[in-house]
């Protein structure tokens, strides 16, 4: 058999998918040249092999652009394994490996700049949309708000290493307001680096893929059936574990209308702003009087907190998991009186209740 196709699936964006069995041979199928009855057995015999294998060949590049954009629009596709394809056949055609990083690198571009400019004009909206697709939202604009203030702008160049920032970090810097100059600049090295990087690790292991390839066609249907129960069982699991905790979490959290009901009664309320630095730049309102105590100083700012009284504390992010995590943190001091904000300033807002202007201290 000329080539063997096979098909991958990454579980979420925000990190390593549990199936990798991308199109080993969309790149250079002729890798895969030899009779392999497991695989022929379930072949489409309707489609001939030599025309598969002319299509592909022919159209390897496009492949890579579209994959490549695909990854970087948010699709659970991952492009890795493809561009390390395109670098295991540099080895026979070197000039393959200079238009390969162009397309990768054009198409990553490509796809960074939409949601640069969608973060742009809508903001941290666009982040939630994003995150939503993930089987672990929760945590990932937050993560990907701590690398940004670690790293600042070199952020960009970095991203593509670091699952779950690929997508996020440049919607995020367009929502930061990063000037358009060095978002190109930054994000147009790291996509070289990334892509190049890819190239380099397929050509080094070409000979490993080719073992690789040669085993999974031995197995054959078999081995994607094994891998793809694995997902679904893994999927299945994380979405189990989700339903329970946001089910918890709904039961916990205190709704807007019942803290300013409180607030207009006097009682002792303590209104905790754990949002970020970055986050409070971009919207620089909070509840009247709260206090702006980031969640990683949370453990630091502990003596200054009131014993007494309840302890509310509100965030920006989905699921207001940020503020959940800081309602755990005085849960486990001791302030067992402390609950997250359902919705946190956004609800807030919404509500139609007031916000008072702040000026950001970013956090450390």
């Amino acid at each position: 058999m000329d080539a063997w196709l096979a098909l991958t699936w990454r579980g979420a964006i925000h990190g390593p998918g549990l199936l990798e069995i991308l199109p080993f041979a969309l790149i250079c199928p002729e890798r895969l040249s030899g009779q392999h009855d497991s695989v022929s057995s379930w072949w489409p015999k309707f489609i001939p092999e030599k025309r598969v294998t002319e299509l592909l060949a022919q159209y390897g590049l496009w492949l890579i652009f579209a994959v490549v954009l695909a990854e970087q629009l948010g699709l659970p596709i991952p492009a890795v394994p493809l561009v390390m394809l395109a670098g295991a056949r540099v080895a026979e055609e070197p000039e393959y490996g200079v238009f390969a990083l162009v397309v990768a690198v054009a198409a990553s571009t490509l796809g960074d700049l939409a949601w640069y400019v969608a973060g742009r004009r809508h903001g941290h909206r666009v982040l939630r949309l994003l995150c939503r697709i993930s089987l672990s939202p929760d945590t990932c604009v937050r993560q990907s708000e701590s690398t940004f203030t670690r790293y600042g702008i070199a952020t960009l160049v970095i991203a593509k290493f670091v699952p779950g920032l690929s997508t996020l970090a440049p919607p995020l810097a367009g929502a930061l307001g990063m000037r358009p100059s060095a978002f190109m600049l930054c994000n147009t090295a790291g996509a070289a680096l990334w892509a190049g990087a890819a190239l380099v690790v397929g050509l080094l292991f070409a000979a490993q893929i080719d073992a690789a390839l040669g085993a999974l066609a031995e197995l054959g249907a078999y081995a994607a059936g094994f891998v793809g129960l694995l997902l679904v069982l893994y999927v299945g699991w994380r979405w189990a574990e989700r339903r329970r905790a946001l089910r918890q979490l709904q039961s916990e959290r205190l709704p807007p209308e019942e803290l300013l009901a409180m607030l207009e009664r006097g009682e002792q309320v303590t209104v905790i702003d754990v949002r970020s630095g970055l986050i409070v730049d971009a919207e620089p309102v909070r509840i009247p009087g709260a206090l702006s105590i980031a969640l990683e100083q949370i453990d630091a700012q502990l003596h200054s907190l009131p014993r007494d009284g309840r302890l509310v504390t509100y965030c920006a992010c989905p699921n207001d998991v940020s503020a959940v995590r800081a309602a755990l943190k005085l849960h486990a001091a001791g302030l067992r009186h402390a609950r997250p904000l359902r919705g946190g300033i956004e609800g807030w807002q919404a509500a139609g209740y007031r916000v008072e202007g702040v000026v950001a201290t970013p956090s450390a």
